[in-house]
């Protein structure tokens, strides 16, 4: 959600223009980028329209739910692996920034990382813990240490944390007891103004910091590759599919349909089986929160989990499986989109106004909860039809058409541009 767009100079050789983004902010108009990145950022946009307005999906096995369960909790993967990307966008693509514009380029992330904190925390006290902004504040101070890395050492990194951190996450989860959990949030300020806290930005939130980390990571190793080369791309989405397949095969081998999908099974908790409606601050009224007890993301902690719950690929339950599946839908969908607009000039002109959607994808995540506000029944399980997400998803794609016709970045993208310009004093 919090894209950045690059300078032309890092760019690859066949480079794409377009409106800067708003996951995508860039220090200044001069700045190239692959317009398949908008796209799968659009798509993302739509995905979590989705899971934050559809209705939630029952037992019933129809399309609708299909829809549902393919957007929850992969489309917010998706965002920070595009996340990850973008911040190698500024910090230099193909190759990493140094001297004076390095340490600019890390000032103008850490700007970005602290407004982001701030605006999540803020629009936290009203809808609650699905809120990601405050959390994509601490990826992105997070990821200032590793933004010189190559592609190959980042990766080694993202693989490590799928594989082992869920594990340490669980572990840690466990010893944190109720008591001790209401000990750590007693002194945090954060907890008392938003009730997302610190505890849960690291460990126990819906997009926990130990684990999520590996999306980002991920992002930022994509990026230092040149997507536009066809060996790369046929290699990335061999890589994509065999993750994708890999984990959520295995998890269905291992604990049947119920271990990856939300529905239909008893399935573990997701993103979308909260209470289903927009809270005013609590997490457990919070649209989608996936509050329900038992998921390896919420702030439900370890006493009600079992260790082969560790087996499992259930959407934003924090797994091994869940991560490696998340992050192979992820390079898919960011591979697939870069080579159509590349090879396909005419979905390219008719998708302009979705990809529009993608460059101010800010503006588009934080007006849907404003939107919803003034339009409650809209709210995830209120209703039972899709023609409000259908609304919404047309609303940002007019919104996104129009607006890019007169002004380059969208309204939160050049707020957030204007705010990161005291990076070109940095010495």
């Amino acid at each position: 959600m919090t894209q950045i767009q690059s300078p032309q100079e890092n760019s690859p050789p066949r480079p794409r223009t377009s409106p800067e983004s708003a996951v995508r902010a860039s220090p200044g108009p001069s700045m190239g980028r692959l317009i398949g990145l908008d796209l799968a950022c659009a798509l993302a946009v739509f995905g979590m329209y989705i899971v934050h307005i559809a209705p939630m999906p029952s037992a019933a096995n129809n399309l609708g739910s299909w829809v549902y369960s393919l957007a929850e909790g992969r489309s917010s993967a998706l965002f920070a692996t595009l996340a990850g990307f973008s911040l190698m966008l500024i910090a230099g693509r193909l190759e990493p920034k140094t001297g004076l514009a390095g340490r600019q380029a890390k000032a103008r992330i850490a700007i970005r990382a602290v407004i982001l904190l701030a605006m999540g925390t803020v629009l936290a006290m009203e809808y609650g813990d699905i809120i990601i902004l405050a959390y994509y504040g601490v990826y992105f101070l997070l990821a200032l240490l590793v933004v010189r890395l190559s592609a190959k050492t980042l990766a080694i990194i993202a693989a490590g944390i799928a594989l082992v951190m869920p594990q340490l996450a669980f572990v840690l989860k466990m010893w944190l007891s109720d008591s001790v959990q209401q000990s750590i949030n007693a002194y945090d300020p954060l907890e008392k103004l938003s009730t997302v806290g610190v505890l849960d930005l690291l460990l126990t939130g819906l997009y926990p910091t130990i684990t999520w980390m590996a999306f980002v990571i991920a992002g930022m190793a994509l990026a230092r590759l040149d997507l536009t080369a066809a060996t790369v791309q046929r290699r990335l989405a061999a890589l994509g599919a065999s993750l994708t397949v890999g984990a959520y095969g295995l998890a269905t081998l291992l604990g049947g349909t119920s271990a990856v999908l939300s529905f239909g099974g008893g399935g573990g908790p997701s993103s979308g089986s909260g209470a289903g409606s927009m809270g005013s601050g609590s997490g457990a009224g919070s649209m989608g929160s996936g509050s329900g007890a038992g998921s390896m993301g919420s702030g439900s902690g370890g006493p009600g989990q079992s260790a082969s719950d560790l087996l499992g690929a259930v959407s934003h339950t924090g797994t091994t499986l869940d991560t490696i599946g998340c992050l192979g839908v992820a390079i898919l969908v960011i591979v697939g989109a870069t080579v159509a607009v590349d090879r396909l000039p005419r979905l390219r002109r008719l998708a302009k106004p979705v990809i529009a959607v993608g460059t101010m994808s800010l503006t588009a995540y934080v007006g849907h909860f404003l939107a919803q506000s003034a339009w409650p029944a809209s709210g995830a399980g209120t209703t039972k039809s899709w023609v409000p997400v259908l609304t919404y998803i047309l609303g940002a794609i007019v919104f996104a058409a129009i607006w890019s016709r007169f002004f380059r970045r969208g309204p939160l993208e050049y707020l957030l541009n204007a705010a990161t310009k005291p990076a070109k004093y940095i010495r």
